[in-house]
């Protein structure tokens, strides 16, 4: 992660006793008093927002997330540390890589899962 020296972590409870002492990191009070046209300019020039049709949500769905199942499930040792390695959520990213070769096919003569 390119800003990774950038990035504070903090728990539920530290978050709570900066907020009790009007502590914030986001700058509100500025983004409230923006003009229409200086909001429409800032999304307008945001890279990310882009690529984003005008009229996105008119054919935008609600896709509600798949049940979870706890398999037991083994795995080699060092798979499993490198993934931890990695920080928080390590069993979400080994679900993200799982699900990728399933939607990629998989082996071959395997069809992948339908998106419905």
């Amino acid at each position: 992660m390119e800003n990774e020296a950038n990035i504070k972590r903090y728990s539920a409870i530290e978050l709570q006793a900066c907020s009790a002492r009007g502590e914030s990191q986001s700058d509100m009070a500025r983004v409230r008093t923006k003009t229409e046209a200086e909001l429409e300019r800032d999304i307008a020039s945001d890279p990310d927002f882009s690529d984003v049709p005008d009229n996105w949500y008119e054919t935008a769905m609600v896709v509600m997330p798949t049940g979870k199942k706890l398999p037991s499930l083994r795995l080699d040792a060092d798979v499993i540390e490198w993934f931890r390695e990695q920080g928080p959520g390590y069993q979400t990213r080994i679900n993200a890589v799982l699900r990728a070769f399933v939607e990629h096919g998989g082996r071959k003569g395997s069809k992948p899962r339908s998106a419905s």
